[in-house]
Order: C-alpha cells, then structure tokens, then sequence
C-alpha cells in the first residue's frame, strides 16, 4: 500500500497538469470482494465553462452540479445509456473542471474500467477517500515526461476544432517504466 492522497489535494490545481501527474498513482477500489488497486495509465482534462468540450460548458445542471464542487469528489455518469464514467473533480469550488480516468493498468477504456472496479453512479459525488471505497494513492511510482503521449481527447469532435483538438489526453504503457 502506498501513501493515500487526501481529497484536498485535488482542490484548485490546474486540471491538466493535475491530469498528467495523476498517471502513475494507484486508484483503489475496495468491495464486500475485496480491495483492487492499478496504476493509473490514462487520463483527460476537462476545463472549466470555457471548455466546450466539457459538461460545465452549458453551465450548472442538475448533471454537473458535482462540478461546482471542491476538487477531490467523484463525478461518475451515464454515458449513451450504457457506460459509468469516472472522474476526478478538480476545481475549487464554483469552478468545474475533472478529470475522466480513461484506463488503468490492465483495463484500457473508461467504460470497462468502471465495469471491471463495479463503479456506478453510486459513487457520484463521494469523496475520493477510502471510506467510501474508492480513493487514490501514491506508490511513488514516477512516470518520466518523455514515456508521456499526449493527444487529443475522444470523442468531443461536437466541442469544435479548437477545443477537440486540445492535447489534454495524457497516456503511458505501464509495461515501459523501468522495474
């Protein structure tokens, strides 16, 4: 086990440096079956108001209320009426912006990863502290800049050129970092 990061530490960092340091931490999940723990390997920042590609880009709904809040919450929706999806929120509070855990060691893409950890809306809103289940930790695994991809993120082609394009999806291959 590592050091557990407390929910306060996510409160009004900036988001997308926020979203590449969170790759190499451990997000832990812990059920009645036990305690699940994999290194984060993919992210992406969404951005306040202003990012067209993020929720809070239509302002405060009863959907992204969870936004508005302090940084260290989960914000978990329904996506296409099938997939859970995990974010970190990160902004003080009146300030949306998260981060969507996109993959983790062993279970690339949101929708799965969340299937895979049984993450449901259940934990919408929660603390990302261990008892509600479902926290994160330091290992002190360090992921060095140039094992670093960043991109565009997916799928926010509605967001317009500028914003669909922002290179605010950070991933690395777990399998690459010296043992």
């Amino acid at each position: 086990m590592g050091r557990v990061i407390p929910p306060h530490e996510f409160h009004g960092r900036n988001t997308v440096a926020l979203a590449r340091s969170l790759l190499g931490k451990v997000l832990v999940r812990t059920t009645a079956a036990g305690r699940v723990a994999r290194v984060i390997c993919e992210v992406e920042a969404y951005d306040s108001e202003r990012d067209l590609a993020c929720h809070a880009s239509k302002g405060r709904t009863k959907r992204t209320e969870v936004m508005y809040r302090a940084g260290g919450v989960w914000y978990v929706y329904l996506c296409y009426g099938v997939h859970e999806m995990l974010n970190l929120v990160t902004g003080p509070a009146d300030r949306p912006a998260a981060i969507l855990i996109r993959g983790v060691a062993g279970i690339i893409g949101p929708g799965r990863l969340t299937k895979r950890l049984e993450i449901d809306r259940t934990l919408n809103a929660v603390a990302a502290h261990p008892q509600h289940g479902l926290h994160l930790e330091d290992h002190g695994i360090v992921v060095p800049r140039k094992f670093i991809e960043a991109g565009p993120r997916v799928g926010v082609g509605y967001a317009g050129p500028i914003w669909a394009a922002k290179p605010w999806r950070f991933r690395f291959d777990p399998a690459r970092l010296p043992r």
